[in-house]
Formats: structure tokens, C-alpha cells, sequence
């Protein structure tokens, strides 16, 4: 356990600040000023703010991989046209659809009192083909890649195309190979309904956060659930643990998965393509700003990259977690990364968001990107259910309580540094962006069991001011 006085002793006078209100759990904006050594990891040297490959301790990134990502997907994209009929319209892309929502950021700068960006847009992954959620493109590369792996293991003629894993023969041979993760839900529901589609035995190590229907999703589809009474790191650890003792299995690792890094940075340049094809111009004078929301930082994270390999310093990436569980802000505030947890700070309760539900954020993420986010946003789940009201109200989205953290960062960063009844001062205003073009990136919802989102949206209903 990290000595959280220790630690807050070492930070600036700023930081402590952001620590503080994270321990009080108060929604939080800090924006790190990069002109000068904000967190301790930096001030070390143990990261460059320039280079992310520039030391030792930070994963080698280059867009080759988001090219060979890429690829592969091109590569299935016959079979996810067989597999997935609603991909057949792009070509066997698994992708979400970009929207403008003028209407919802009026409704919500109603609710909450702010001034939401008039530019606001939505990137649907709460629609994404397969499990409808921003784990999707990660979770289902890995599956592609460990499925190539093991047909060439196997002897399977790939000259036959990706049609080939649909025969019974194949699936056969594939269902003696098993695939394990640990997950609060999202990451378990891609991988799992993926792998299971292909043919793998799949095991799926789930934390207490994770819903009950989405336990009942993947027991549907045949996939084992082992449930913890535990945190997600320990449910992690107990999937690693497992897979280390099977042979035949392959440990899909949240915490340190270059693979699913990279599904997750073909989003980034996806984004781009969009944008082009909406006209929208990405500069220094027409920044973009993308609300992401932030569990263990893979998802987030490879997106983020994914962006700045297309825009450099002209897109402004954002992750916001829960106030209860600001893993990722705690682990770049404290420039500790994943060696310090929000229960050294005394927090870790359980949050509606359960697919941010993470207590210890990802090392390698951290090291790999951190330097290069703009700011961090925390919420409450009071705010996320009235956002998921907002929502449904205004623009007729179907949404969890995760995939609202996107939304409400858009108001709360755009009035950053300002003090509210609602809303924290900001310490640090510096870089402050509340101008040009804003994306909520939304993760979940579509497959929510119509019982269980009637009560969230009753909830969300009971808690609006403007009801």
C-alpha cells in the first residue's frame, strides 16, 4: 500500500489541491501544465514530454501498429460481413457512426447550469457491432490475432480466406484452445461473445462491479463466467493466474495488452476519416477535443494515440472516471502510474459506471500516453444518471451510466476553473479549451436488457432538476 501523506507531500502546491478535492471525492478538472514539471514521473525523467518512445520505461509506439491493426481487420472483414449483417452496408468495418447532437447540448447546458460546447458530437460506440461498446474494436483484435495464431498452430489453410473459421471442422479444433480475461463487463462481453463466435472456450474473470446481465449475456453465448467477490484487479490477477496454468490458454492482459492497444488506435484514425468526410477541418485553429471516458486507460488510451498520430497537437484528449474511482488522474497526478491505487486515498466505492469501475490504472498506458492528454474530468453518479435521462430525453440515446461520463465532462471541462454549486474550482486553468469542436465518445447501452435500462433511466429521471 502507497503512503498517499508521503506521496502528497512530494507534489506542488497545485497538485495537492487536485489530490485533495479527488479525496473528498468532489468533481474534479485538472489540466496539467506542461510548462512545467507537473507530475513526479516527469519531473524524474522518467517520462519525456516529447517522446513517448524516448525511455526505457515507456512501451515502443509507432503507427505501424495501428497499420497492422488495421490490416487485420481488413483482413476478417468478409467473415464479420457473414457474421454481423449490419456490417455489410460498410464493407465488414466494425464502426460507429458520428452525430452532432445541438439538441442534447442545449438540453444538457439546461440541466446542469453550464455552457456546453454548441459544437458537440457524439461517436456511437454505444451501437458498435458485437458487444456495443468502445471495448469492441480492442477486444475483438486480440481474438482476430489469437485466432490467426492458433489456426497456424493447427495447420489451417488461411489461403482459404477468413471464411475458413467458419467451418465446423475448424471451430472443432479451435474449441480446445481457451481464452481467459479479467473484466468489470464490457472488455469480457467483446472478447467473449467474439471468441465464442469463433469457436474458443473462453473464460471470463468478472469482478464484483460487473452486472449481473452481462454475467447472463456470456453464460448465453457459452462462455464460462468465474464471478469475485473482489475488486477488477484481483479479478485480473485470478484470469492470469488461471491461464498460466492451462497450456492452451491465451491471457487477454487489460493491464499491459499491446494488441488491444492498438483495436483501440484504429478508432483514432477511423475518427479521422469521418471527420474529412464531414468536412470538418482539424488544425491549430480549429482544435478538436474528445471526451473519453477512463477505466484502466486501454480503451482511452489507444484511442488517444490512435488521434495524435492523425492530429498532433491540434486534438485535445480528456479521460473522465468516477469520483469514487479516479485511477488514471490519481496514477499521472501522483506520477506514480499504476503504483498507487484510489484506496491508498481512501476511495473505491462501487459506481453505477461499473465499466470504469478500475482502482489501479494500467502502467503501461500511463507511460505510453499520459504525457500526451490534455486534461482529466471526474463525475459523480448522481450526474451521470441525470445525463442519461438528458439523453434519452433530448436525443433519443440508450446509454449507460459509463457512456454519459463523456457527455458531462463536455460541460464541466468547457467551464473548467470556474466554482459552482455543483462543480469543484479548478487549480490549474491553464490550457483550458472550451471552444472549437467537442466529442462525447460514448461506450454502451445497446444491449442493455430493457428492465435494467427502465431503471436507470427512472433514476436519472427522479434526480433532474428540470423535471
Amino acid at each position: 500500500m502507497t503512503d498517499a501523506a508521503a506521496v502528497r507531500n512530494e507534489l506542488s502546491e497545485e497538485s495537492r489541491a487536485v489530490l485533495d478535492a479527488l479525496i473528498d471525492a468532489r468533481p474534479t478538472v485538472w489540466i496539467p501544465d506542461r510548462t512545467k514539471a507537473e507530475t513526479r514521473a516527469e519531473a524524474s525523467g522518467r517520462i519525456s514530454a516529447d517522446d513517448a518512445t524516448a525511455t526505457a520505461a515507456a512501451p515502443v509506439l509507432t503507427p505501424a501498429l495501428i497499420d497492422a491493426a488495421e490490416e487485420r481487420f481488413r483482413w476478417f472483414a468478409p467473415l464479420f460481413e457473414e457474421l454481423f449483417p449490419q456490417t455489410r452496408a460498410r464493407g465488414g468495418v466494425i464502426e460507429s457512426p458520428l452525430e452532432k447532437v445541438a439538441s442534447l447540448s442545449r438540453a444538457l447546458g439546461e440541466e446542469f447550469g453550464e455552457d456546453f460546447p454548441h459544437d458537440l458530437w457524439v461517436k456511437r460506440d454505444d451501437a458498435l457491432a458485437v458487444s456495443g461498446s468502445v471495448k469492441s474494436r480492442g477486444g475483438i483484435h486480440e481474438v482476430l490475432e489469437v485466432a490467426l495464431g492458433a489456426a497456424r498452430d493447427l495447420g489451417v489453410d488461411l489461403e482459404r480466406g477468413p471464411l475458413v473459421f467458419l467451418d465446423d471442422a475448424v471451430r472443432q479444433r479451435l474449441s480446445r484452445r481457451r481464452i481467459v480475461v479479467g473484466s468489470t463487463g464490457n472488455l469480457g462481453m467483446s472478447i467473449g461473445l467474439m471468441g465464442a463466435i469463433l469457436g474458443f472456450s473462453v473464460t471470463v474473470h468478472m469482478s464484483h462491479d460487473a452486472k449481473a446481465w452481462k454475467k447472463d449475456t456470456l453464460r448465453g453465448s457459452g462462455v464460462e463466467v468465474v464471478e469475485h467477490a473482489t475488486d477488477f484487479t484481483r479479478a485480473v490477477h485470478a484470469g492470469r493466474a488461471a491461464a498460466d496454468a492451462d497450456p492452451d490458454a491465451h491471457f487477454i492482459d487489460d493491464e499491459n495488452s499491446l494488441s488491444l492497444f492498438a483495436g483501440y488506435a484504429v478508432a483514432g484514425r477511423r475518427l479521422a476519416g469521418q471527420l474529412a468526410a464531414a468536412s470538418v477541418v482539424v488544425d491549430e485553429d480549429h482544435p478538436l477535443t474528445v471526451h473519453l471516458p477512463c477505466g484502466i486507460g486501454g480503451a482511452p488510451g489507444g484511442i488517444a494515440y490512435g488521434l495524435r498520430t492523425e492530429f498532433g497537437d491540434a486534438v485535445r484528449c480528456v479521460f473522465v472516471e468516477p469520483v469514487s474511482m479516479p485511477a488514471f488522474l490519481l496514477g499521472r497526478l501522483t506520477g506514480l502510474d499504476d503504483g498507487i491505487a484510489v484506496t491508498d486515498v481512501g476511495l473505491g466505492a462501487l459506481t453505477v459506471a461499473d465499466g470504469l469501475a478500475v482502482g489501479r490504472p494500467s502502467g503501461f498506458v500511463g507511460k505510453a500516453v499520459g504525457h500526451l492528454l490534455h486534461g482529466y474530468v471526474t463525475v459523480t453518479d448522481d450526474d451521470l444518471l441525470r445525463t442519461l435521462a438528458v439523453a434519452e430525453a433530448a436525443a433519443g440515446l440508450r446509454l449507460e451510466p459509463s457512456a454519459c461520463a463523456g457527455l458531462r465532462s463536455a460541460g464541466r471541462f468547457a467551464g473548467a476553473g470556474t466554482a459552482g454549486a455543483d462543480r469543484a474550482p479548478d487549480p490549474a486553468r491553464a490550457g483550458r479549451t472550451d471552444s472549437g469542436m467537442h466529442i462525447a465518445w460514448l461506450t454502451g447501452g445497446s444491449l442493455v436488457p430493457d428492465d435494467e435500462y427502465a431503471g436507470l433511466l427512472e433514476a436519472g429521471r427522479r434526480l433532474l432538476r428540470n423535471r
